[in-house]
């Protein structure tokens, strides 16, 4: 994932009710901007996370994770001292979430009711994307630096593994039956791993698709949808392997979610779109909607039970020159511009 990093200051809660839904047409699926809250505080971004049985959004602001009710978009907690967090996983079975914490190679295990911190546990290099695999009871890092992958067994908090995976890991997704399917960024392929074994089972190209970050699955059909950085949505089957096929999406794509009820794909782009995708058949694929987002916004978070679709986002300033340190210097930000945005039908 491709971390912002920003200077904000505390800012005001601010919503925007977007225009009456409309219905989907042949060409367009209805999405539009439903909420615009201001947020502001502290802290760079990245993932967040939806926890659909307590109605809360857990977003990744560099040092701590702000949470926010779903429904009102107040700020209703935050979560300290998770350096240099990515993502974080929500298990409601075991009451606990964790969050990978990238600058200290360590997750941060946390009480989903109260908020407070339960431990720290030490992984692999660089944790980025972090997920709960049902199947083996197991939350899984994918870590950067090291290349490889860490099981951490939810019974006990303790690491019950690692899988060297000869690549930088992105985004993961399990299908829930022993099976965990992550995006290798430097070389283009999709690794298959056993979730209780702890091994490799299969490694596939996504040719044409490059350098690939988000990474979802349609689980009853088997299909595996990987966002890639040359504007593409690969679909693979994740019995086989075999691309099914690839679709034109909007450019800076992170994110990537699929909504199992409605048969769309959403991919998060940095130009400042959604593109959605509608599954017709598990072989034949269509894109129905770009819609507008905000420049910035490439990661998101899908609610299953209100089929709303969550990103987050800044204004931006002036892009500082360029350093020996920082060769390729992101703008900055402007302070107390954080924001959420909304998207439903």
């Amino acid at each position: 994932m491709k971390a912002h990093v920003q200077f904000l200051l505390v800012g005001c809660l601010v919503v925007i009710t977007g225009s009456a839904p409309t219905a989907r047409g042949n060409s367009a699926s209805g999405y539009h901007l439903m909420k615009k809250i201001t947020l502001g505080g502290d802290g760079g971004w990245d993932c967040l996370s939806v926890d659909t049985q307590g109605r809360r959004l857990f977003i990744s602001r560099s040092s701590h994770v702000m949470v926010v009710d779903e429904d009102s978009g107040k700020v209703i907690g935050d979560i300290a001292n998770t350096t240099g967090v990515h993502g974080i996983a929500v298990v409601s079975e075991v009451g606990k979430g964790y969050t990978s914490n990238g600058r200290d190679s360590s997750v941060t295990i946390f009480d989903l009711k109260t908020l407070k911190p339960l431990g720290q546990v030490k992984v692999g290099s660089n944790p980025d994307i972090i997920i709960y695999d049902p199947a083996s009871k197991r939350v899984f890092t994918f870590n950067g630096g090291s290349r490889d992958a860490t099981a951490i067994d939810t019974k006990d908090g303790k690491v019950a593994g690692t899988i060297p995976l000869d690549g930088r890991p992105e985004f993961a997704v399990a299908d829930e039956s022993g099976h965990i399917f992550v995006n290798l960024e430097d070389k283009n392929q999709v690794v298959s791993l056993d979730s209780r074994k702890l091994s490799i089972e299969n490694r596939w190209p996504l040719a044409p698709g490059e350098e690939p970050t988000g990474i979802a699955m349609d689980r009853q059909h088997q299909r595996l949808f990987a966002a890639c950085a040359n504007n593409l949505m690969v679909v693979m089957n994740s019995e086989n392997g075999k691309v099914v096929a690839s679709l034109p999406i909007g450019s800076g794509v992170d994110g990537i979610a699929f909504d199992a009820d409605r048969s769309l794909a959403f991919s998060s782009n940095g130009d400042g779109t959604l593109s959605v995708i509608h599954e017709d058949s598990p072989d034949k694929f269509s894109v129905v909607d770009t819609v507008v987002t905000q420049k910035g916004a490439r990661t998101m978070a899908l609610d299953p039970i209100t089929h709303r679709v969550f990103t987050v986002t800044a204004e931006f300033g002036d892009t500082p020159a360029p350093t020996a340190d920082h060769p390729h210097p992101r703008p900055s930000i402007v302070p107390g511009s954080f924001v959420l945005l909304e998207f439903g039908q």
